[in-house]
């Protein structure tokens, strides 16, 4: 259909598509020509002998036609009527055989070049009369209808090329094919030999026209409306779809052409089409509908007005999948009009085929269906009946498709249906909050489309919402706790966390669908549902893990680290001194306080070796203990937390844990876990738990699966302790 529609979420991009197959039904009607005569036409009536068409070029053989035709209509005496019966046989064979030559695409421009043009367009007007007139029907034919029609073919088969059609123009091809649709426009009697006259010129001008707003145009001015829609009812079928055909075309971005169309009162009859069991008829029929309503509201008003929703609706049903897909997309733009009408359409029956065209193998089709119910989906009435009906399942499924159009037009279909609150649990059950944050979309539209489902969705999770899905967790069914579990550690409110993940058991289903779930999907998804939650639950009560300093009574400063000035102890490392004070040690951790008032011999000696830790370690250690501050650097910091571990100076064991944990890497993942293991760091234990939750697809990626398996089973239930814990104090926190 040659329309273009589009949807929007605020920003959101098209819906839409544009459809343009005047030339398909071009390729369609060449194959309904029968093909009565050979190539070229017999010997002895044209002038070529069987070599000439075995042996010469192309070139050749068109120019002999030309010419060949031009000696006929020169003999002729000026006008058709007195050509002789043998003279117009000769033409007929001539346009026959040029015909035969122009459906083959690599000869148009040879004809185009030899003169094609200049000598068909003249046939046009050969047999028609002074003063042709459509009002009244004439049974007698002229006797060229033939030749009429072969020159129609011809000049419709050049003009699918572009670069073409203002030349056939330019030489009076339009006056010539309005004249032949005027003179055979009589629709009210049987049909007469000119029938198959007036469908190829309608064809040729659906060519013409093709994408050519001046030939569009000029097509209006030649007065080639009027008899179009008179065509429309001709008792041949085929006349019928052809005359269609070029209003579409003629119709398509074109605001003057439309309301000729809609004045010369063709919506009558184009509504009456669309309920004939001819498929063509109805595929033509409601095309040219589509093409007068886009982009024109007060057209959609009148059509609506003149009874063509409930024959589209049915056009949903129809075994034509290109009249679905023109059905769908009219629908959508119907819904535009106001909001009684979106309603009508659901009323009336539009949703459950529109549901049923999303599983169909059409691309197309499942687009033109999710951009109706996208359209339809924004009325809050509509809403909860499309989830009744079934929409919502091929909806999400159709977020995986690799065409962007077709994941847009879904994701604004479920942008309307997550506004209503019935609708929000079934979209948690059915896993659609999954789905949408892993779609993987083309378009920045579609994204931000998504974005806003999901904002709309956390926006609804409260009171009865939130209670009627924390139900669904008692379900017996382990996928749909999951889901819900899920999906709440993205939508749920920071003070109900408690409620869904504590009370509910959410947390310890996630904890299950990590270790024991069935597939590596599902354990990832339960890697980033953990980690969210985590994050969330850290965010909004931090936990004490941030690096802190030790609150010593008193500081020396600065200026007494390594100062013999009043110092009362030193240690010997790496056979270097290091002068210190009892009082500064004393007031710094336990084991100092240990070692100089217990009974380790430490207490009265003036020296103290220390044979486990570097002197630059030891260094820094002290510079802590002295002004209550110290920078870590990566590469001593391991060093630093076994230090402060073993003098129990938990101010610097939490500046080395943060240290160590901003730079774990999936390789050092395992022993910097043993690492916190050995020296009690649950800073640092719950820093290698978020990040392998974080980094959940990598490190599978580079363990072996038992390793990966071992290494959750240690990390997880100290980050689920640690999580509940902090769930409940947000819950019980002023």
């Amino acid at each position: 259909m040659q329309q273009s529609s589009s949807s929007s979420v605020g920003s959101v991009g098209a819906c839409g598509n544009t459809y343009d197959d005047s030339t398909q039904a071009l390729k369609r009607r060449k194959l309904e020509e029968p093909q009565k005569q050979p190539l070229v036409a017999e010997p002895g009536a044209i002038g070529l002998d069987r070599d000439d068409r075995v042996d010469r070029s192309v070139a050749f053989q068109v120019r002999k036609l030309l010419n060949t035709i031009t000696t006929a209509c020169a003999s002729s005496n000026k006008r058709a009527a007195a050509a002789s019966g043998d003279e117009r046989a000769v033409l007929r064979r001539a346009a026959h055989a040029l015909a035969d030559f122009a459906k083959q695409e690599e000869n148009v421009d040879v004809l185009v070049a030899e003169g094609a043009i200049e000598v068909v367009v003249p046939l046009l007007s050969l047999f028609q009369p002074a003063e042709p007139s459509y009002l009244e029907y004439v049974v007698t034919s002229t006797g060229g209808e033939e030749i009429e029609k072969e020159a129609c073919f011809v000049l419709g088969l050049l003009a699918i090329k572009a670069e073409h059609q203002h030349a056939i123009a330019d030489k009076g091809a339009l006056q010539g094919l309005v004249g032949l649709l005027k003179q055979h426009v009589p629709s009210r009697c049987p049909p007469g030999p000119g029938a198959s006259v007036a469908r190829r010129a309608a064809d040729a001008i659906t060519n013409l026209a093709h994408e050519n707003v001046g030939i569009k145009c000029r097509v209006r001015s030649e007065g080639g409306v009027p008899p179009l829609v008179a065509l429309l009812e001709s008792f041949d079928a085929k006349v019928q779809r052809a005359a269609a055909g070029a209003l579409r075309t003629l119709a398509f971005k074109n605001e003057e052409n439309k309301n000729m169309i809609v004045e010369c009162n063709a919506l009558p009859t184009l509504i009456q089409m669309l309920r004939s069991a001819d498929m063509g008829i109805h595929y033509e029929a409601v095309g040219v509908i589509g093409n007068l309503v886009h982009s024109s509201q007060h057209i959609k008003k009148t059509v609506l007005q003149e009874g063509a929703l409930q024959p589209v609706i049915g056009l949903l049903s129809s075994k034509c999948a290109e009249s679905q897909r023109e059905a769908a997309l009219l629908l959508g733009q119907f819904a535009t009009t106001t909001d009684d009408y979106k309603a009508k359409i659901v009323q009336r029956g539009a949703v459950p085929p529109l549901i049923l065209m999303l599983g169909q193998g059409d691309v197309q089709l499942k687009e033109m269906a999710a951009f109706a119910l996208g359209r339809l989906a924004q009325n809050a009435d509509n809403q909860a009946g499309v989830v009744e009906a079934g929409g919502l399942r091929p909806l999400l499924e159709l977020l995986e498709s690799r065409n962007g159009n077709l994941q847009h037009n879904a994701a604004f279909a479920l942008y309307g249906l997550a506004d209503n609150e019935d609708n929000v649990a079934d979209i948690v059950r059915d896993g659609g909050v999954q789905r949408l944050q892993q779609a993987e979309l083309i378009v920045q539209a579609s994204k931000d489309c998504v974005q806003k489902t999901i904002k709309r969705l956390e926006e609804k999770i409260t009171g009865k919402v939130l209670h009627q899905i924390l139900y669904t967790m008692y379900s017996s069914e382990r996928v749909i706790q999951q889901r819900v579990a899920t999906a709440l550690t993205r939508l749920a409110h920071s003070n109900d966390l408690k409620q869904a993940f504590v009370d509910r058991r959410g947390l310890q289903i996630l904890v299950e669908m990590l270790i024991e779930g069935k597939t590596p999907t599902l354990q990832a998804e339960a890697a980033a549902a953990l980690y969210e939650l985590a994050d969330k639950a850290n965010a909004t009560a931090p936990q004490d893990f941030t690096p802190s300093v030790p609150q010593p009574p008193v500081y020396l400063g600065q200026q007494y680290v390594n100062n013999p000035t009043l110092s009362d102890v030193t240690f010997v490392i790496e056979d270097r001194k290091f002068f210190a004070h009892r009082i500064a040690l004393l007031a710094s951790s336990d084991a100092f306080r240990a070692m100089f008032e217990g009974t380790f011999r430490e207490k009265a000696a003036t020296e103290i070796p220390i044979p486990n830790i570097r002197y630059e370690v030891f260094e820094r250690m002290m510079h802590c203990i002295y002004t209550g501050s110290v920078e870590v650097p990566d590469e001593l910091a391991q060093e630093l937390l076994q230090a402060a571990d073993q003098y129990m100076l938990d101010g610097l064991k939490r500046l080395a844990e943060a240290t160590i944990g901003r730079g774990l890497t999936v390789a050092s993942l395992l022993h910097i876990h043993e690492l916190a293991d050995d020296y009690t760091a649950p800073q640092l234990a719950h820093s290698c738990a978020m990040y392998s939750l974080h980094h959940y697809k990598e490190v599978v990626e580079a363990m072996p699966a038992e390793e990966v398996d071992k290494l959750m089973r240690r990390m997880v239930p100290m980050l689920s302790d640690s999580l509940t814990r902090t769930l409940v104090a947000v819950h019980t926190a002023p």
